[in-house]
C-alpha cells in the first residue's frame, strides 16, 4: 500500500483543513473545506447521530456542490460551529448562488464531549467562534490527537482524538479519511496496547506494535469513571474523500465502504450509544476509466476502508495527556512523548 507525501486527507488535492479548540472547555472544532466546491453524500450506521444539512446529501436530492464539512464537539451545542462557517464563507463569496444572495453548503456532525473534565459551564456559546477560527486556519498541514474536534474526544478506556491517514492507488487516484475517534468502544485489544487496525498499519504510523496473537475476551466496559453516562456519551464521525470522479450515489457507498474502516478498528462499533456517520467526498478532479469504472469503485471503497482504520488509530495514539482529564492517553499510558504533527 502507498501512503500519500503527507498521509492526511488533503492528500487528495485541493482539499484543506482547520482546527481550533479550547483548552479550558476541552473541545473543539474541525472543517474540512476546498480550493472549489465538492460533491458529498453521507451514511449513518450509529443510533445516536447529530446533524446539520445531511438531508442535502442524499442522491435523490438536489445539491451536489458543497463548500465545507463540520466536524465538532459538544454535542447540540457544537451544531453552531456550521453556522460560523456558514457567515464566514458567505463574507468571501463562496456558496450556493440564488440570484442576489449567496447560500454556503455546510453539512455538519457533532460528537458528545460534555463529560470529559472541561469546564462546560459557559454564557455564550463557543461553537460559532470555534467554527469560524478552524475555517480561518485551513491549510494542507494540520495537528492530529488532541487537536480540532478530536480535542475532547474519549474512548472506553482511553483518549480519543483526531486521526487521518491517506493511500495512494496503482490507478493513481488519492483517498484519504479524517476521523475524531470518539467510540463507545475500544480501539485496543482488551489487556493489551495493541491496536485492532494493526493488520493495516503502514509507516509504524501508529507505533508498529504489529498485531496482536493472544486469545483476548469479548469487550466489557471498564471504566468506572463512564459508568454513568456510557449510554449517552460516545460517537465517531468521519470524512472519506477522493480526487476520483463520483456522482452521489456512488459517493454514498463510498462512504458506506469506509464505515467497515471503524468496524475494523473499534470493538464494538456502530452501536446503539454511538453517532457513527461518514461523509463520502469527491473534488471531482480524475475521471474513472469507463472501461475500469466498477472496478475502480470497489478499490476505492476498500482504500476508504482500511484509510478509516488507520486514522482511528493514528487519532487514539497521538493524543495526549493534559491536566483533568478523565481518562489517561495511549502514550501517558504506554509510550513517550509523541506530539501531535500530522508529519510525525
Amino acid at each position: 500500500m502507498k501512503v500519500g507525501k503527507k498521509n492526511l486527507i488533503t492528500d487528495v488535492p485541493g482539499l484543506s483543513v482547520g482546527n481550533a479548540e479550547s483548552s479550558s472547555i476541552k473541545t473543539g472544532v474541525t472543517v474540512l473545506s476546498a480550493d472549489e466546491p465538492f460533491l458529498a453524500s453521507v451514511d449513518v450506521m450509529g443510533g445516536a447521530p447529530g446533524t446539520r444539512e445531511t438531508d442535502c446529501l442524499a442522491p435523490e436530492n438536489l445539491v451536489n456542490d458543497i463548500d465545507a464539512i463540520v466536524l465538532a464537539g459538544g454535542s447540540a451545542f457544537g451544531l453552531d460551529a456550521a453556522s460560523g462557517v456558514t457567515d464566514a464563507l458567505a463574507e468571501n463569496g463562496k456558496g450556493f448562488r440564488v440570484g442576489p444572495v449567496t447560500v454556503p453548503i455546510v453539512p455538519a456532525a457533532i460528537i458528545f464531549d460534555l463529560i470529559n473534565g472541561g469546564n462546560k459551564q459557559w454564557t455564550v456559546n463557543p461553537y460559532r467562534q470555534l467554527g469560524i477560527d478552524a475555517l480561518n486556519h485551513s491549510a494542507a498541514e494540520f495537528q492530529l490527537g488532541t487537536a480540532g474536534a478530536g480535542t475532547g474526544a474519549t474512548t472506553a478506556t482511553l483518549k480519543g482524538g483526531l486521526g487521518s491517514a491517506s493511500v495512494v492507488l496503482p490507478s493513481g487516484h488519492i483517498v484519504g479519511a479524517l476521523v475524531v475517534a470518539n467510540p463507545h468502544g475500544s480501539p485496543l485489544v482488551p489487556g493489551t496496547n495493541q491496536f485492532w487496525a494493526a493488520p493495516f498499519e503502514c509507516e509504524k504510523e501508529f507505533g508498529g506494535l504489529g498485531v496482536c496473537t493472544e486469545t483476548q475476551p469479548l469487550y466489557e466496559p471498564q471504566n468506572e469513571k463512564l459508568a454513568a453516562y456510557e449510554a449517552k456519551a460516545n460517537t465517531c464521525i468521519g470524512i472519506v474523500a477522493t480526487d476520483a470522479v463520483l456522482d452521489k450515489a456512488q459517493a454514498k457507498r463510498f462512504a458506506v465502504a469506509a464505515q467497515d474502516g471503524l468496524a475494523r478498528s473499534i470493538v464494538p462499533s456502530h452501536t446503539l450509544f454511538d453517532g457513527d456517520l461518514i461523509f463520502g467526498v469527491s473534488t471531482r478532479k480524475r475521471a474513472l476509466p469507463e472501461s475500469e469504472a466498477a472496478v475502480l469503485q470497489m478499490a476505492l471503497g476498500h482504500a476508504a476502508s482500511l484509510c478509516m482504520a488507520r486514522a482511528v488509530a493514528r487519532g487514539v495514539y497521538m493524543a495526549e495527556s493534559v491536566h483533568n482529564d478523565t481518562l489517561p492517553s495511549w502514550q501517558s499510558l504506554y509510550g513517550k512523548t509523541s506530539g501531535k504533527t500530522s508529519n510525525e
